[in-house]
């Protein structure tokens, strides 16, 4: 940092990211943020370079969704900035705390047409919570602190702040200082909807937990699993919700949203009550659970429903969720066991341990998922890329514990695994960090495949290579019953991971993959696995989906 009596924007600045707790500022350096760089080369903040912009803010977004806190990226103006925008957008949706800065031309161009020009904040103002550009320096602070705050309060999101590469030159008064850190206090539901929603669950004929991404952020999990089993209720989690209850649980029913009717959705179909609890309707839209708009619904969570003409809560609990479950759970009995949904259960169990000894190559993604549950302890974590391999995880990759699973399923976004692993073996580095990925997705942020060997972030990238976008393959298959527009050829996965200074494997066999998982885990290096996939299951699924509707 500069002496303080040279102390220019771009310090106070930092110092202000410092007050808020950041450890790590994910980005690429450009003309217009150089003051930053030189704020930030005597900081407590490690700056992290990275080799494409998105990869910074999904890193951020990733570390926001794991810590709870901010992740930070940083790009300069113009295309820097627009590189941003996607993981930006990905973190506001999937509502994971990110705050994203961005270099900007000096203030005394923004009148003219300009090299490389535009004007951020309208830019970001869709895909953010606050954007605010610093136009005195002694704005800095009190804009920090809001971008922060917003950010990180339930729901959390994305916010961004523009620094003209003026004012971040400009000295500031020696007065100056960040503001402190606040930490929002707790609010909590009012004694009537607790005991009106304790009446309806006792008598509710056929009740269901729908678990959402506000049970993760809530640190609600125990007492989400401590309800169901006293109360006798089955529970779905989203796709944002696994660990929600652990999927050895009795009354836990697995994951909905993948994009065909599964046993979950039968589920929700014969409720006569959902219990919504951290639900948010960009998970999984009400549409494909409540068609008609029958069903009853008790919302639970920090925040007031959304509003949907097909998700009107009867009963809205709203704050601090740990507290209303527990709360409710008191209040309310039940004492007749779900015996429709366990024996559903059964079945769902069955299927999925009937693919553990299928040694068909290239392999069934059943096999794989399943082999890759046998490799990775209960507080490990797997990153979930978007594409076809994303509804496998889904359905055949169950966890124990909150955060063990990522998955994007707000904005849904192709690329996230590998930045992704990186972040988020920053923050566990203890544990192993398996990133899941298409050959699609992997290709889309390979290149912070550098990034990864030169932190020596040591996780583990398995590739379901197909040559393809083998989602949008499956749908339109499903659709129109021929593909168009999909395929396309791949590198060498193994010579690519030896080229970054990584270790490349390649299943050959079905038997080799745990052998292989093992190998890779024990380096101290990054390491891929390419893996060909035998996606001719995907219809066989839509296929045998359609017979268990018909079915139950």
């Amino acid at each position: 940092m500069s002496e303080k009596s040279k102390r220019c924007t771009a310090d106070l600045l930092v110092e202000c990211l410092e007050e808020e707790g950041v450890k790590y500022i994910f980005g690429i350096p450009g003309e217009e943020n150089l003051a930053i760089m030189n704020a930030l080369e005597n900081s407590k903040i490690q700056f992290i370079t990275v080799r494409h912009e998105q990869g910074a803010a999904f890193m951020a977004d990733v570390y926001g969704r794991l810590t709870g806190r901010a992740g930070v990226c940083l790009a300069t103006l113009g295309p820097g900035a627009t590189n941003l925008v996607t993981g930006v957008a990905d973190a506001d949706s999937d509502g994971a705390p990110l705050v994203a800065i961005t270099g900007q031309v000096g203030t005394d161009r923004m009148h003219i047409t300009s090299h490389q020009f535009l004007d951020l904040t309208k830019m970001f103002e869709p895909i953010t919570r606050r954007t605010k550009m610093v136009v005195r320096p002694d704005t800095v602070n009190e804009i920090v602190r809001l971008a922060f705050k917003y950010a990180e309060r339930e729901k959390p999101g994305a916010c961004h702040i523009d620094l003209p590469v003026n004012i971040g030159l400009m000295p500031i008064a020696a007065s100056e200082r960040p503001l402190q850190k606040q930490y929002p206090i707790s609010e909590y539901a009012s004694v009537h909807t607790i005991d009106e929603a304790a009446e309806m669950i006792s008598y509710a004929k056929s009740p269901v937990i729908l678990a959402g991404s506000g049970v993760i952020r809530s640190h609600a999990a125990k007492e989400l699993t401590a309800f169901a089993e006293k109360l006798k209720i089955p529970v779905i989690n989203t796709m944002m919700a696994k660990g929600a209850i652990p999927f050895d649980n009795k009354y836990a029913m697995w994951t909905v949203g993948i994009p065909f009717p599964d046993y979950q959705n039968k589920l929700l179909e014969k409720a006569s009550l959902v219990i919504a609890v951290g639900y948010d309707i960009i998970e999984y839209a009400p549409s494909k659970w409540n068609k008609s708009g029958d069903v009853d619904i008790i919302h639970i969570d920090a925040s007031p429903a959304d509003i949907n003409k097909l998700y009107q809560a009867n009963i809205e609990v709203v704050g601090d969720i740990p507290d209303s479950l527990k709360r409710i759970k008191q209040k309310a009995a039940r004492l007749q066991e779900p015996k429709e949904a366990l024996a559903m259960r059964k079945k769902m169990v069955a299927e999925h341990e009937s693919y553990a000894a299928d040694d068909a190559f290239p392999m069934k993604p059943q096999r794989i998922l399943n082999d890759v549950r046998k490799i990775m302890g209960p507080d490990d974590i797997v990153i979930s890329d978007v594409g076809a391999n994303k509804v496998w995880i889904a359905r055949h990759y169950n966890c124990y514990k909150p955060n063990t699973c990522i998955i994007s399923n707000g904005f849904a976004t192709m690329g996230i695994a590998v930045p992704g692993a990186i972040a988020a073996k920053l923050v566990n580095p203890d544990k192993k960090i398996l990133a899941i990925t298409g050959d699609g997705g992997f290709m889309m942020n390979c290149q912070e495949f550098e990034t990864a060997t030169r932190l020596g972030t040591n996780f583990v990238t398995l590739i379901f290579n197909d040559s393809s976008y083998g989602l949008i393959k499956w749908k339109q298959q499903a659709q129109y019953n021929h593909t168009y527009g999909v395929d396309f050829t791949n590198p060498d996965f193994v010579k690519f991971a030896e080229s970054v200074h990584a270790v490349g494997f390649r299943i050959k066999k079905a038997d080799e993959l745990i052998p292989t998982l093992k190998k890779a885990f024990s380096l101290d290096t990054p390491a891929i696995i390419d893996c060909q996939v035998d996606y001719s299951e995907n219809m066989k699924l839509t296929e045998h989906l359609q017979k268990i509707m018909n079915e139950i």
